[in-house]
């Protein structure tokens, strides 16, 4: 896991729920944690591009529902700035089921965009990708 060049916004915060843009089994995640976090006593936790989350399964295969899963943030709706000074934002909020910590993914399918950012971050989810936006 490499660090990011730019300040991502947070976008998504705890009890959040996610469609995910995979073919992984699962279909909506709820976010209830997020990896690395550093927050004030109290406050929740938010996750923006690129953050590795720990989830629960809410719809998706019998198989995977109600299971802990590991995801990264690949889309969000909230806008951010950019290194070089423009601003990205997405149609949608979309996650990535991954397998393991260094962020392999689970499936082998990504529908839509990636953000650069999470693939940068993540050389896992790069190879799979096929739109990188």
């Amino acid at each position: 896991m490499k660090a990011f060049k730019s300040k991502i916004t947070k976008g998504l915060t705890q009890g959040s729920n996610i469609p995910t843009c995979d073919n992984s089994g699962a279909k909506v995640i709820r976010l209830y944690g997020v990896k690395g976090s550093k927050t004030v006593k109290g406050r929740m936790p938010s996750a923006g591009v690129g953050d590795m989350i720990m989830a629960s399964v809410k719809k998706g295969n019998p198989d995977m529902a109600k299971q802990s899963v590991m995801a990264v943030i690949v889309r969000q709706r909230k806008e951010y700035r950019r290194v070089d000074g423009t601003r990205i934002k997405f149609e949608d909020n979309a996650a990535v089921i991954v397998k393991d910590e260094k962020g392999n993914p689970k499936g082998t399918i990504f529908k839509g965009a990636i953000a650069k950012e999470a693939c940068e971050r993540w050389p896992g989810i790069s190879k799979v990708a096929r739109i990188i936006a």
